[in-house]
């Protein structure tokens, strides 16, 4: 499979500036690939936003990757070892990757807070938001870490 990564890039983009979370807008990215509707997507998606559930631990763009990392290199049994450690792998790679491009995977590190939590109420989506956050850029570089993956094995 080819994929258009920058098609895939300003999807992952304009469904967190349409108020998804980041999480979602990497998944709703790449839902076609899930066999998911994009309902049941976004709902599976939802808790890991804010770092899971602004707990501002693993970014939701890398918990997006690794949900779609699921799908591209399946471990859906619990008696084979070797799909979990090619599904870990995968992980992994995908993790570095957004590692290299953006210094760290850990929400709060990313968006430089000095807490280890937020409240759980959801922030409003306004300019101001949308300005102080980097977050649209790195729903972008996960779509693009899974385009490049995809386009380099041609799954």
């Amino acid at each position: 499979m080819v994929v258009n990564i920058e098609e895939r890039v300003e999807r992952a983009r304009t469904l967190f500036r349409s108020g998804y979370n980041c999480c979602q807008s990497v998944v709703l990215a790449y839902a076609d690939l899930t066999g998911f509707d994009e309902r049941t997507a976004a709902t599976v998606a939802a808790p890991f936003g804010g770092g899971m559930g602004r707990l501002r631990e693993v970014c939701g763009a890398v918990s997006g990757m690794t949900m779609i990392a699921g799908f591209l290199s399946p471990a859906p049994t619990n008696d084979n070892p070797e799909a979990k450690q090619r599904n870990y792998a995968l992980v992994q790679e995908f993790a570095e990757a957004f590692r290299k491009r953006n210094g760290n995977i850990v929400c709060r590190r990313l968006l430089g807070l000095d807490r280890d939590k937020d409240e759980p109420t959801p922030s409003p989506r306004t300019a101001e938001y949308y300005r102080k956050r980097p977050c649209a850029e790195y729903v972008g570089d996960a779509a693009r870490i899974i385009g490049e993956y995809l386009n380099k094995t041609n799954i």
